[in-house]
């Protein structure tokens, strides 16, 4: 309010106002400065002005609890970002001074427009993720990986034999072979089809497909792990130059939880850990950031697809189950995406999952495929150690072993599920073949998957912690399964063996139909060879591993790369036309393993997710909760 000057007026202070006019005056001129002290913080970038006035915190609020689940000290907000990682010397050398001179462009990488961390950062942020941040925390969060690779008790890549001993050349021979194989894959995918997520070898060209949500370069990170453990340097050093170029996470597609996981994930984790390389924990966890949208769920039973559209409430479809084998198979990857970045939410997600997976009534105590993630109750009562069950048992026991065995929860669940399965779906053939059959309500279908061949590996691998009368049987249990497998593969005209295999009507171990009876590549049966070789040395896996080297070879083989077939049973196949990313990352690398020596990524150090990446088992004395102690 303006007062005026009124002709007569006698001023009753020297600025000519009264009492109650000067109390006017000062309300509206303190009015008009909060009102401008205020707007400040309604402006763009207010939080740099309230910073002014406001008292720092020098610690994220929650941050010790994270630190302590994941065993490092809390993070304080006013240190600088860490140092990245030393990275570990290139695959096969020791002097890190002779690392090959960092990313190589050659002609088959593309380059687009550069995908930096802090771009990667405003993306995840735009997903309103929680993070442990402070500032880019998930890049900033440290992890020593120094005192990680001194707890490992065998070399990486294992002690070098003395290749002058005869014993050895013919090992040697058959190791080198699957290297030279693997060299051949990834350089026709690299000719042909580099960036693409696979490669299509009869019309050399790549395919992309719609499981990934938009990522690319599947077999790229699919295949860093096999490069750098067959010591092919420079194709390692040609795809960690792509994933640090041209591997870009902003994109909007919608993707499979369950392949992102096991196969970018997997992938990631594993190549930081081989190597110490921090662009790969980094976009590991920007991308295990993307995928938590999928969990938010009634039950946090994840759906099986999540999209990566910002702001989507993580859904694809509505209506549908959630899979076993799909929610069943994150354990590993999001306990070491807590390891790598101190955000308990990674954790979190699974240790719910297992609670629920604890509580609800399981029939004979046997688990179903199919779950509501709604409800949180069974939707059809269909049980398979194949295709839709697979992995999520064979995570069971890897989690107890990757825990350091302290995770009872998972081998107490692994076990009481190995002797439901033994009670109600485990059988011997009038020929003498013991195998799993599927269930469906109380009946059985006497057939087993490819999928399914797994499990002799798997019940190999956890026969040493079964209780003390059952160790001897679980092993042979293991041994007549592999059997079984190998049996699906000897009884084909190519010797590989077709997509299931039933046991009726006087036949064993063989397709009854052609839509069984393809071959795409996949790994499981040499799994389990090298599992029983590992812990038998009994040569026959080896002999058998041979014998899928040199199928595949002959069938399998193109001048542009390595494609399924058709038809097991025919002599002249047709192919698929697909090489197969899984290939490089698990076939050909179990293979390397059967023919190399027992502490090459050794058993003791590191367990294989379901894509065949190595994850380290927990070393530590630290008590983090996140390896599931309790």
């Amino acid at each position: 309010m303006l007062m005026r000057k009124v002709p007569g007026f006698v001023p009753a202070s020297p600025w000519g106002l009264r009492l109650p006019q000067k109390f006017l005056f000062l309300l509206f001129l303190s009015g008009l400065v909060t009102l401008c002290f205020g707007a400040l913080f309604l402006l763009p970038h207010s939080s740099r002005l309230k910073r002014l006035f406001l008292a720092p915190r020098t610690q994220q609020p929650g941050l010790e609890v994270v630190a302590e689940i994941a065993g490092h000290a809390p993070a304080r907000e006013q240190e600088p970002p860490p140092n990245p990682a030393p990275a570990a010397p290139a695959p096969g050398e020791d002097d890190p001074s002779s690392r090959a001179s960092p990313r190589r462009r050659k002609g088959g990488l593309r380059r687009t427009r550069p995908t930096g961390p802090r771009e990667e950062a405003t993306a995840a942020r735009g997903n309103s993720i929680p993070a442990s941040r402070p500032g880019d925390e998930g890049i900033s969060f440290h992890f020593d990986f120094n005192a990680f690779r001194s707890r490992l008790r065998h070399p990486v890549l294992g002690m070098r034999a003395d290749e002058s001993q005869e014993p050895q050349s013919r090992v040697r021979a058959q190791r080198e072979k699957v290297k030279e194989m693997m060299q051949f894959a990834w350089q026709s995918y690299k000719r042909y089809a580099m960036g693409k997520n696979e490669l299509r070898p009869l019309t050399k060209d790549g395919y992309e497909g719609n499981m990934f949500g938009g990522l690319s370069g599947a077999t790229v990170i699919d295949s860093l792990d096999t490069l750098y453990l067959m010591e092919l340097k420079e194709e390692f050093q040609e795809a960690k130059a792509w994933v640090e170029e041209s591997f870009h996470l902003n994109v909007s597609g919608e993707a499979s939880l369950f392949e992102v996981n096991i196969r970018y994930i997997g992938g990631l984790l594993s190549a930081f850990y081989l190597t110490g390389e921090e662009v790969f924990r980094i976009k590991a966890i920007r991308l295990g950031e993307k995928l938590l949208p999928a969990f938010n769920t009634p039950t946090g039973i994840p759906k099986g697809v999540v999209s990566f559209k910002s702001g989507s409430w993580g859904w694809a479809t509505a209506g549908s189950s959630s899979i076993l084998a799909e929610f069943g198979s994150l354990h590993l990857e999001f306990l070491h995406l807590t390891e790598l970045s101190g955000n308990q939410v990674f954790a979190e997600k699974v240790r719910n999952i297992r609670k629920v997976l604890r509580k609800i009534e399981k029939p004979f105590g046997l688990y179903p495929n199919f779950l509501s993630p709604v409800s949180g109750n069974w939707v059809q009562h269909h049980v398979s150690v194949g295709g839709l069950g697979d992995s999520f048992y064979e995570y069971l026991i890897k989690s107890w072993l990757m825990s350091g065995k302290t995770d009872m929860e998972a081998k107490n669940m692994y076990y009481e599920a190995l002797e439901a399965i033994e009670t109600y779906l485990l059988n011997v053939s009038p020929g003498g073949l013991t195998y799993i059959a599927e269930w469906r309500g109380g009946i059985l279908d006497h057939k087993m998957g490819h999928l399914a061949c797994f499990s002799g590996g798997m019940i190999a691998l956890g026969a040493e912690d079964a209780k003390e009368e059952k160790r001897a049987h679980y092993r042979e249990l293991a041994a007549q399964i592999t059997k079984t497998c190998h049996e699906s593969y000897a009884r084909s005209d190519t010797k590989l063996g077709p997509e299931a295999f039933w046991f009726n009507s006087g036949r064993e171990a063989v397709a009854t139909q052609l839509s069984e009876s393809y071959y795409i590549l996949r790994p499981e049966v040499v799994e389990s060879y090298m599992y029983l070789w590992r812990q038998t040395h009994n040569p026959i896996y080896r002999e058998w591993g041979w014998e899928v080297v040199l199928a595949l070879e002959k069938y399998c083989r193109t001048e542009a790369g390595f494609s399924g077939i058709q038809d097991v049973y025919s002599s002249t196949p047709s192919h698929d036309n697909k090489q197969q990313s899984f290939f490089l990352a698990e076939t050909l690398k179990y293979l390397y393993l059967l023919f190399s020596e027992d502490d090459l990524l050794s058993l003791e150090d590191w367990v294989f997710n379901t894509e065949a990446h190595p994850l380290p088992v927990n070393h530590s004395d630290s008590s983090g909760r996140a390896w599931g102690r309790h």
